[in-house]
């Protein structure tokens, strides 16, 4: 599966990942890779019940990350492989400052 991963900003251009099938990660590695980044980066749970969706955990990294996370190009293409491989989906918006995900 082919995918691309957009990840707007309040500020600066979008950021842009096109991946191949074959950079996309299996879910439970996506999954692995989100989780481990979530509680790295300290994020905390967008909801008031505590609880977090995938979707959270990829506005949550993306938030934590901050633009200059996405220059780096190997970090950017793991964010990018684990949001591809968590939610199966070819597009994928990650709009920071709406806290929200499309697809």
């Amino acid at each position: 599966m082919q995918a691309r991963i957009t990840v707007v900003f309040a500020t600066g251009a979008p950021v842009d990942i096109q991946l191949d099938g074959a950079e996309v990660l299996s879910f439970e590695a996506a999954r692995r890779w989100l989780d481990e980044n979530f509680v790295r980066m300290e994020c905390e749970p967008l909801r008031g019940s505590g609880k977090v969706l995938l979707a959270d955990k990829l506005v949550g990294i993306a938030l934590a990350a901050g633009p200059a996370a996405f220059a780096d190009a190997a970090w950017a293409l793991d964010y990018a492989r684990a949001a591809a491989g968590s939610l199966s989906k070819a597009l994928i918006k990650v709009d920071v400052p709406r806290l929200a995900v499309s697809y």
